[in-house]
């Protein structure tokens, strides 16, 4: 299903009502919100998809559209195939068929029924969605009883609101059922598919495994869309943070002038020994590259989220991508290259949080995660998170009692070979504990210096230590049945290329699969690409920076084996996408057209 709106008329909490209800009839469910960067007044598509295979992946052709948008009507109309179904405002006019598409059409009064039954204009904008909702719970066959438990979960902070969106409901399917001859093409039937599950956004999973993973500190400045991130984490931060005494909050939360002044705080904040982050988005990352830098240099741990979106520059702020990857991995001037996890699962965004808390410590450096729009801003189905078991691991710390036992600390000399030195932190009561935290020319006690010798081992010494970091790292995922086609895909990008290898089996194509998972690549990377003759990398952005990074690192024996399928239009990855990239550069097979795997969505 597709609800066409316009921005700022509240349609969201409807379309999330009928998510939830579809997901209440143990249906998988797959949300995509599609929304301007304005705060009233454009275009807004809202895209649900409903299967019983499970894909998270939303799909370009609609089954039923839901049109309310006068200035997109025509375009809306125009993607439906002969099979669809169509429910429009009938102030509109007559819909512009082509061809006999769609197969099923309904003019509805929406706007007059809001007018005849609610007094209140401000409250009348709102309310016409929500009779929307009855009429497509009346097509695809939602019962009562989901609906208002939908109800009761989108209003359950505004309990009084629940009576005036239930009667707006309840409008809809009447009206829809006494005054049209409808088609039952689209009605749903209960499965058994979602037990268990629940509907979180990535950003709240990561808000979560953020409070999970030890964050004192969060240092940020408002940007889309990882904004969301933040408030849930303070939210959370009062819920669990509070002291039970002065009900003071338990962790420091600072929105800070701009971003730049954010990275600073994080550094300060890790370097006296709390676990701090930020989270931003691509200009953000910018205006942080200087303070990535000193982190990266001076040795001081912090956690950095990107919540990427389209760029350059201010680019389409509420749309997705995946165009930071290279700019992350490498950020600031000079030669630094960073730890980056790349979560594509709700599941991993909580996960990943608490381990860039311990990478950051342990590494002693910026780590960053990279999440995107599409992860982090849409409800995704996933199992329960799973509360933490292992303490924190806060690597090599000196305290009063190890120093004691030393003659001497250098601050920047690696005693056990794996190119990780050992710190103190500020306050720890002994004269050996002190040392200048340098990110000018330094040698292995802290000392400035220009010396070309020091220089070069202390750069040194960071490569080694981040080949040791290669090793903490969340390892890539393979699926392999013995093709001599792969697939390399990373984050959000997973969800499309899970139902690729389904299309592109029914054609005859069997494809294995490696999902990365974090940067540096592992060495079952190159293994991987070793074992097939070709590998497409997909990756949502225009030049093919995953496929550039691992041409590098693997070497020009294994490079030409790669081949870069690339999507960078803002929106979500489609299976159908993914699909023709590779179609494209594979060997002619049989011409048949894209069919529909197992399991019906609208």
């Amino acid at each position: 299903m597709v609800a066409s709106t316009v921005n700022g008329s509240g349609s969201q909490s409807a379309n999330l009502v009928l998510t939830r209800a579809v997901f209440e009839m143990g249906i998988p469910v797959a949300p995509k919100n599609l929304f301007p960067s304005n705060i009233e007044g454009l275009p807004t598509w809202f895209h649900l998809r409903a299967n019983s295979a499970g894909y998270r992946a939303g799909r370009r052709q609609a089954d039923l559209m839901v049109a309310l948008n006068r200035a997109t009507f025509a375009a809306d109309v125009a993607r439906l195939g002969p099979e669809a179904v169509l429910v429009y405002e009938e102030a509109f006019g007559p819909a512009p068929l082509v061809d006999g598409a769609p197969g099923h059409v309904y003019g509805l009064p929406f706007a007059r029924l809001a007018r005849e039954t609610v007094p209140n204009p401000d409250l009348r904008k709102y309310l016409v969605n929500m009779i929307y909702v009855g009429v497509v719970a009346e097509i695809l066959g939602i019962p009562e009883e989901a609906l208002e438990r939908a109800l009761a979960h989108q209003f359950r902070t505004k309990p009084k609101a629940v009576a005036a969106n239930r009667d707006a409901i309840h409008l809809g399917a009447d009206y829809f059922r006494n005054h049209v001859e409808r088609s039952d093409a689209l009605r749903l039937e209960p499965l058994r598919a979602t037990g268990g599950q629940r509907l979180l956004e990535g950003n709240q999973a990561a808000a979560l495994g953020a409070i999970m993973g030890g964050c004192t500190v969060l240092a940020w400045y408002p940007i889309t869309p990882s904004s969301s991130l933040a408030e849930y984490l303070i939210g959370f931060a009062d819920r669990y943070r509070g002291d039970p005494e002065s009900g003071a909050r338990r962790m420091a939360t600072i929105q800070a002038e701009d971003e730049l002044a954010a990275a600073g705080m994080v550094l300060g904040a890790g370097w006296a020994g709390a676990r701090a982050m930020t989270t931003t988005s691509g200009p953000g990352i910018s205006l942080m590259a200087e303070f990535i830098g000193l982190g990266y240099y001076a040795e001081v741990p912090g956690v950095f989220v990107d919540v990427q979106r389209v760029g350059p520059s201010t680019g389409l702020p509420t749309r997705t991508m995946q165009g930071d990857l290279e700019f992350a991995y490498s950020l600031s001037h000079g030669d630094t290259r960073h730890p980056v996890l790349l979560p594509g699962t709700v599941g991993e965004c909580f996960e990943f949080l608490q381990a860039a808390f311990d990478l950051a410590d342990r590494l002693q450096t910026p780590v960053f995660v990279l999440s995107d729009l599409d992860l982090g801003m849409n409800l995704w189905m996933t199992d329960p998170l799973p509360y933490p078991e292992r303490p924190f691991d806060r690597g090599k710390v000196l305290n009063k009692a190890d120093l004691d036992r030393l003659e001497k600390f250098e601050r920047y000399r690696d005693v056990d070979g794996d190119g990780i030195t050992w710190r103190t932190l500020p306050g720890t009561p002994h004269p050996l504990a002190a040392y200048f935290t340098r990110g000018s020319g330094h040698d292995e006690a802290a000392r400035y210096t220009e010396s070309d010798a020091a220089y070069t081992r202390v750069v040194d010494r960071l490569a080694r230590k981040l080949e040791t970091g290669r090793g903490m790292l969340p390892a890539p995922e393979l699926q392999e049945a013995g093709s001599q086609v792969g697939i390399i895909a990373f984050g959000s990008s997973h969800h499309a290329v899970v139902e690729a290898r389904d299309l592109l089996a029914a054609e005859g194509l069997t494809t294995d699969y490696l999902r990365l998972r974090a940067l540096p690549s592992a060495a079952a990377v190159g293994e991987f690409v070793s074992r097939h003759d070709r590998v497409h990398v997909v990756e949502q952005n225009r030049d093919g920076q995953l496929w550039r990074i691992l041409q590098l690192e693997l070497g020009p024996e294994l490079a030409g084996r790669l081949r870069s399928v690339r999507h960078y239009d803002g929106l979500p990855l489609f299976a159908e996408d993914v699909v023709a990239g590779i179609r494209a550069q594979e060997p002619a097979r049989r011409k048949e057209p894209l069919r529909a795997v197992a399991g019906g969505s609208s």
